[in-house]
């Protein structure tokens, strides 16, 4: 005897079922009792998936299962033989059993144990069987008939035209309503302000609504799709279980997300009220900052620069105490995937930005440090210009050449650092350069043009007013260091420039020759090193003499 591939499909099913159900059992039972005999599993006789009745009772070495496999393989060969007409399905007398026959084709037994369990006498039991088998064929040839094929197919066109007469509805529909919002702006739909400010301007919401009517109509479209198909595969038998299955496809993750949400709106609630409470805290310590920032309010030994960085320091707390607080109320947050996931997140966050930490700190520690602010003249390490940016990771510094550098918190923390416009803001940065002058310049007269020079120096203060240092007696020359005042730092290499002219300038005018680095020559009859703009009329070297001295001989 043969099986069709359902009715194997069905019988290892079945046979899958009563083996997990007997294990069950045993495992239910305890080892110190003897199990009770259990009743017979059912077996389903179907045609088409549909199941027609039941068998409860073993036949010679047949199970209930084997009977109900050859049982349905026999009823579906003769369904779909045509030649067999379901009038010849008749109940005929046998010795011990009444059989269900199709013409001389047997069907079914049922046996004095089957009818005793049903509580019938044979021949109803049998009766009642041959009826639905009859009736089951009949109904599945009348669905596959030609004629329900065709009513099928005909259904099938309708349905299809009036699911493109819809698309082409919303074709039409659709960009006359994206016109009609355009047409709207700034006449219904107006810039959403917070007196001068502009919080949402009209073009966004005009942009938005637009989006929205695309979505919707995507939307649309999906769900006359969905209803198109359904309706389609049930028209024809062989689709008519896709149907369901389509339903069951939207009916079983909508009821899902329902049940879910349902469950979460407690954990929901609480979440929303956590957020709340944060959100307000964090606006009433803004607020608190920003009056210290300004002045407003003073509070000893907290400096104004610290409220912005302090307020975002203590923001960062309470983000990550509310974080805390509300990720066991999320959904997921306790499932081994969830967990493993932020485990894996965590350690690749904290081994990936050990330098960018690094940073953060030493940028921490830097705003505490007040070691500069935006707009000083500093020098880190070789690095010398005006502090542009300062940020919890980088300080970025425009040198004179305009040239702007960016460098490393901690590596600015490493380094030292000289803040110029600190030092500008009491009595002034000191500014100082060295020459060197001969002994047979007077040191009164070197000091006073030193300082004449400075004078006459712009950006240099008058008071404190210049002095000037000698810092060595060398072997050809005198080490004079001039030092001087000056408020801005910002252009101090301009001041230089400029005090250095200033004393080539007082230094010429007087004749004085600066020696530096080193001048040697042979004074008699040797031109001053001065330039000539600066020589008297009239003058020139005097000439070069030898003289023999003979008293000697």
């Amino acid at each position: 005897m043969f099986l069709s591939r359902s009715a194997a499909k069905s019988f290892s099913g079945l046979w899958v079922v009563i083996l997990l159900t007997a294990l069950a059992v045993a495992q239910k039972t305890p080892s110190a009792t003897k199990p009770e005999a259990s009743p017979s599993p059912k077996a389903a006789v179907t045609l088409g998936g549909k199941p027609l009745f039941f068998v409860q009772e073993r036949v010679l070495s047949f199970s209930p299962e084997d009977r109900a496999a050859a049982i349905t393989d026999r009823i579906n060969r003769i369904s779909e033989n045509p030649l067999v007409k379901t009038s010849a399905i008749s109940v005929s007398e046998g010795d011990g059993s009444t059989d269900i026959v199709a013409g001389d084709v047997a069907i079914m037994s049922v046996t004095d144990i089957d009818a005793k369990t049903a509580g019938k006498t044979r021949q109803e039991l049998a009766t009642e069987y041959a009826l639905k088998i009859r009736t089951a064929i009949q109904e599945q040839r009348a669905e596959h008939s030609w004629r329900t094929i065709a009513e099928g197919t005909g259904f099938t066109l309708l349905a299809t035209i009036v699911l493109f007469g819809c698309i082409f509805l919303l074709n039409r529909f659709y960009p006359k309503l994206y016109a009609r919002i355009r047409s709207w702006q700034h006449t219904r739909i107006r810039s959403i302000r917070i007196q001068t400010f502009e919080l949402l301007p009209a073009e966004r919401i005009t942009s938005f609504l637009i989006s929205t009517a695309k979505l919707m109509r995507f939307f649309v479209v999906a769900v006359l799709t969905y209803f198109y198909l359904s309706v389609t595969f049930n028209f024809f038998p062989w689709t008519r279980g896709y149907a369901a299955i389509l339903l069951d496809y939207v009916l079983t993750p909508a009821k899902l997300i329902g049940n879910e949400v349902a469950d979460y709106l407690p954990n929901l609630f609480f979440v929303a009220v956590i957020l709340a409470v944060a959100y307000y805290i964090s606006r009433l310590i803004k607020t608190i900052f920003t009056e210290v920032g300004k002045g407003s309010i003073a509070i000893s030994g907290f400096y104004p620069e610290w409220a912005e960085p302090t307020f975002k320091i203590v923001r960062f707390l309470i983000i990550a105490l509310t974080v805390v607080v509300v990720f066991p109320y999320l959904p997921g947050s306790k499932s081994p995937a969830f967990q493993g996931v932020s485990i894996f997140l965590g350690l690749l966050l904290s081994l990936g930005s050990s330098s960018a930490v690094a940073n953060i700190v030493a940028g921490v520690i830097l705003t505490y440090m007040r070691a500069f602010t935006i707009g000083d003249r500093v020098q880190i390490a070789d690095t010398t210009g005006d502090v542009v940016e300062k940020n919890l990771l980088v300080t970025r510094v425009r040198t004179i050449k305009n040239v702007e550098i960016t460098i490393a918190n901690a590596m600015v923390l490493s380094s030292h650092i000289i803040n110029f416009s600190t030092s500008s803001n009491g009595k002034g940065l000191i500014l100082h350069t060295g020459v060197t002058i001969g002994y047979d310049a007077p040191w009164r007269q070197v000091h006073t043009l030193l300082i004449d020079a400075a004078n006459s120096t712009e950006n240099i203060l008058k008071e404190p007013a210049p002095f000037v240092l000698q810092t060595a007696l060398d072997d050809f020359y005198v080490s004079y260091e001039l030092n001087a005042y000056t408020d801005k730092p910002n252009v101090m290499a301009k001041t230089y420039s400029d005090l250095h002219q200033h004393i080539q300038d007082k230094f010429n005018e007087t004749g004085v020759e600066i020696m530096s680095p080193h001048y040697s020559a042979l004074r008699d009859g040797n031109q001053t090193a001065i330039p000539d703009e600066y020589f008297k009329k009239g003058y020139s070297a005097k000439p070069f003499s030898v003289r023999i001295d003979k008293s000697t001989d």
